[in-house]
């Protein structure tokens, strides 16, 4: 009794000025400041009788210049006491093992040092180069246009990309204004599609919408199929979407052509181009640039949806495709996979929706100097980059690789396979194999024609 008494008299102190937790009744206040952890284990160990050791003195760890933020240290922590001691060897193979950790962690943390300080290089002088291209293009090519447009000089500069300041310009010049559209012909476009907007609110039926949209003679009913593909246009920007600052101006330019081409109508993919122009271009010049990117033969024929020239389209690419990559030429034929598959998402949103939004700018400054053959040029590019990979795929997964490409290509390795695409096949170019298979068409479809009767 006396012995309890008298330590129960001595830990009283302590247990008072401690600050501690309860499971039930009022927690006390904290009179001092918090224990230090070696204080409480010795407490503990005292009342639980066991001795306690001293951790053994971390002096050699003082020379060590890299100390990687992990568990990797626990490694030359000594084991608990209950358990046994490592031995001699087993310390050392760990300290060996530790010192290889430390090496390693030293290498990745200087590895990463090197490709940051990489990476900013590059980035500086991607920006000299594009701030004296930009000198060059205003002071020089831009002011003498169509006498400087075609020369050598001009196009490596074209080749290399355009600076964003200049681009919607040069893009502007470069597709030109075939249908002489105005900016006040705009106003009048997009004025009758307000109209046609609201009397779709006044007097929205959904059935007569469908009707009226399965018509073709009046295609600007599809009017209110814009408003569904606005949102879906670059999701990852959040300027078209609803409340953004793009997206009344995108659907007033898509709302405005469905008016001025109606035989044409909205047809899905139409969104991704009219936003990257929108984003280069003022308002009215977006639109006469998109009205005439339109009108151009191969966009004419994808979004009239002109099946029997689709299909020379196609059968061209595969004759180029064949020529330049043989072997993955054969790899698609053998699971029947035919370039429909993939290219016309890719051609109906000029890469824009396929590729990022930077690299798809500078295929975009090609197509504008080359035309419809850097398109699919640069569609036989993708799949040279991506060759290897798509050598070891099934039709399923070719296809779905196909249809959403990585998001880590860049602009660098892609246009090294574009520019080794030869478009040539047997002293043929794009537009002679093109006109061919034209020929070969018309001159079947006069055989098979069927002959009158006297």
């Amino acid at each position: 009794r006396n012995f309890f008494t008298k330590r129960t008299k001595e830990l009283k102190p302590a247990v008072q000025s401690a600050p501690g937790w309860k499971l039930f009744g009022k927690v006390p206040p904290r009179e001092n400041l918090p224990k230090d952890s070696k204080i409480i284990q010795q407490e503990y160990e005292a009342r639980t009788g066991r001795m306690y050791k001293p951790p053994a003195p971390a002096g050699r760890r003082k020379n060590i210049e890299f100390e990687p933020l992990s568990t990797t240290a626990l490694i030359l922590e000594d084991r608990p006491a209950n358990l046994p001691a490592k031995s001699v060897e087993e310390a050392l193979r760990h300290r060996q093992e530790y010192d290889e950790m430390v090496a390693e962690a030293k290498k990745r943390e200087i590895k990463e040092a090197h490709k940051r300080k990489k990476i900013m290089r590059e980035r500086f002088k991607q920006e000299e180069n594009i701030a004296s291209a930009m000198v060059i293009w205003v002071n020089e090519i831009l002011p003498n246009w169509e006498g400087m447009r075609a020369t050598r000089r001009v196009r490596e500069l074209w080749w290399q990309g355009l600076p964003p300041s200049v681009r919607g310009k040069v893009w502007s010049l470069a597709v030109g204004n075939e249908l002489n559209i105005t900016p006040e012909l705009y106003e009048i476009f997009l004025s009758r599609a307000k109209e046609r907007w609201k009397s779709f609110s006044e007097t929205s039926c959904e059935n007569d919408i469908e009707d009226v949209g399965a018509s073709v003679a009046d295609r600007e009913a599809s009017l209110e199929l814009i408003k569904l593909d606005i949102s879906r246009t670059f999701p990852s920007l959040y300027i078209f979407q609803k409340g953004g600052p793009y997206h009344d101006l995108l659907h007033s330019v898509l709302g405005a052509y469905t008016c001025y081409r109606p035989d044409v109508g909205y047809v899905q993919g139409m969104s991704f181009i009219a936003a990257v122009l929108i984003l280069n271009l003022e308002e009215a010049d977006a639109f006469i640039a998109f009205a005439n990117l339109l009108n151009k033969p191969c966009q004419l024929a994808f979004f009239r949806v002109d099946h029997s020239m689709m299909l020379k389209y196609f059968a061209a690419f595969e004759v180029f495709f064949e020529e330049n990559l043989p072997k993955l030429f054969l790899h698609f034929k053998s699971y029947s996979l035919t370039p429909d598959i993939y290219l016309i998402d890719w051609i109906f949103t000029l890469y824009s929706k396929s590729l990022p939004l930077d690299l798809a700018c500078r295929v975009w400054d090609v197509f504008c100097r080359d035309g419809e053959e850097f398109l699919f040029r640069t569609g036989l590019g993708i799949l040279r980059l991506y060759e290897d990979i798509l050598l070891q795929m099934d039709f399923i997964h070719i296809a779905q690789f196909l249809t959403k490409l990585p998001e880590d290509i860049t602009s660098e390795k892609l246009f090294s396979c574009i520019a080794a695409i030869q478009m040539q096949n047997s002293n043929k170019k794009w537009a002679q194999v093109f006109a061919s298979l034209m020929k070969d068409s018309k001159e079947g479809d006069k055989n098979h024609s069927p002959t009158l009767k006297s």
